[in-house]
This record gives structure tokens, C-alpha cells and sequence, in this order.
């Protein structure tokens, strides 16, 4: 079995949280899909910090982030899967 790079709880996810410090730019990432037990691989488009979020598939400005199965905030910039998904294009919806 290869390493895994990332964790996606639940399967409606549209990102996966980085658990290696060795997720760079360029990178095939293994996941690990909790909830239907199965790995999903995702290029890495810019190096991702340990505990930071990669996403799963494109999301357009405006979109919905979810993780662990619910909606984290609102996407701020365009997002192409493989992305870094962070403060600088998801904001909370709270204010």
C-alpha cells in the first residue's frame, strides 16, 4: 500500500486535509476516502502545508467548500482541483 497524503472523511467532500509535510507542487497525493474505504489520487498544484486542505475537484467563486460532510465556508476564487485550499480563496459564511 502506498503512503497516504491526505484524508477525506466523507465521500460528498470537495477537499481532503493534508497529513504528510511532503505534499509539493507537482506531486501525485494519495488519499484515503474514510467512508467508502477506497484511494483517490490528486496532483498537487502548489505545495500544501500538514493540516491544510487540497481540493477534489474544480470549484468555481462562489461555491461551497465542504469537509467532514459539511459546509466549511464559501469559496472566494476560483479553485482547480489540486489547488491549496485555505483563507486566501474560502472565507467563512458567518460574516
Amino acid at each position: 500500500m502506498s503512503e497516504t497524503h491526505f484524508l477525506v472523511h466523507d465521500s460528498t467532500d470537495s477537499v481532503g486535509v493534508v497529513v504528510v509535510e511532503t505534499a509539493t507542487a507537482g506531486c501525485e497525493l494519495t488519499g484515503w476516502v474514510m467512508d467508502r474505504d477506497e484511494t483517490i489520487v490528486v496532483k498537487a498544484n502548489q505545495d500544501i502545508p500538514l493540516g491544510h486542505k487540497i481540493a477534489l475537484e474544480n470549484i468555481a467563486n462562489g461555491g461551497t467548500i465542504l469537509k467532514y460532510g459539511y459546509d466549511i465556508g464559501k469559496v472566494v476564487s476560483d479553485i482547480k482541483k489540486g489547488d491549496h485550499v485555505h483563507v486566501h480563496n474560502v472565507k467563512t459564511k458567518r460574516w
